[in-house]
């Protein structure tokens, strides 16, 4: 018994190579403009990334930085609010994630030092 045809490709001719070419080159520059719409935005709300020429790489290194701090800052709020007796429970982030944003920005500031002549 044959099997059915679906009914959107029954009267659809099939595409011809350059038909599947165009396509292809559109959905990927489709997928191009939105990822590069991505990084606009996020270097849109990133700290210090007004004026910068729009690099992938300093728009995700700056982003990491960012969401390091935020997350130091967070952790620091979280200490002040328990020495005043307040619950936090529910609100802290893995014991792993916390030493990794440490040690990253321990690395960052490490890295920001200017060198002294000796």
């Amino acid at each position: 018994m044959p099997s059915p045809k679906s009914p959107n490709n029954a009267d659809r001719p099939r595409l011809t190579e350059a038909q599947k070419k165009e396509n292809h080159i559109a959905s990927e520059k489709k997928r191009r403009e939105a990822i590069r719409e991505g990084f606009d935005k996020l270097a849109s709300i990133v700290p210090g990334m007004e004026g910068q020429g729009r690099s992938e790489a300093l728009v995700l290194e700056a982003t990491l930085k960012h969401m390091r701090e935020k997350i130091m800052e967070r952790e620091k709020i979280i200490e002040e609010a328990r020495a005043k007796g307040i619950d936090t429970s529910g609100w802290e982030l893995s014991k792993e994630t916390m030493e990794a944003c440490k040690q990253q920005l321990l690395r960052n500031q490490l890295e920001e030092k200017p060198e002294t002549a000796g």
